[in-house]
């Protein structure tokens, strides 16, 4: 994932690097979990496979969002988790889209009725 050159709005960046399926649900398992291994996010996250995972989670990283933890040894252990500066900010933003989802989906729970 390539960042423009030029953008006419700071939202366009934002949704340039938030853009995907799982983006936002990979970064709200993070936040979550506080430090998750890629088999905690693959339990977590529902129909998400191991591939597209970690390209979501190469792209976070790329944009500053997300870093990892390599331990040393046998069986190789990695661990995500939500940078200071940009992941843990975003989060603020992903929380006021939860609250209205969660509004939008009572209100439909409600007009079927």
């Amino acid at each position: 994932m390539k960042i423009r050159e030029e953008y006419t709005c700071p939202l366009e960046i934002v949704h340039d690097i938030l853009k995907g399926k799982w983006k936002t649900v990979i970064l709200y398992q993070l936040k979550y979990y506080g430090v998750a291994s890629l088999s905690d996010l693959e339990k977590g996250i529902k129909g998400i496979n191991q591939k597209m995972l970690l390209q979501q989670l190469n792209e976070l990283r790329e944009f500053g969002l997300v870093d990892k933890i390599k331990y040393e040894g046998y069986p190789l252990r990695v661990e995500y988790f939500l940078t200071k500066d940009r992941g843990e900010k975003i989060i603020e933003a992903l929380e006021i889209m939860q609250e209205v989802g969660k509004k939008y989906l009572n209100a439909k729970d409600i007009d079927a009725k």
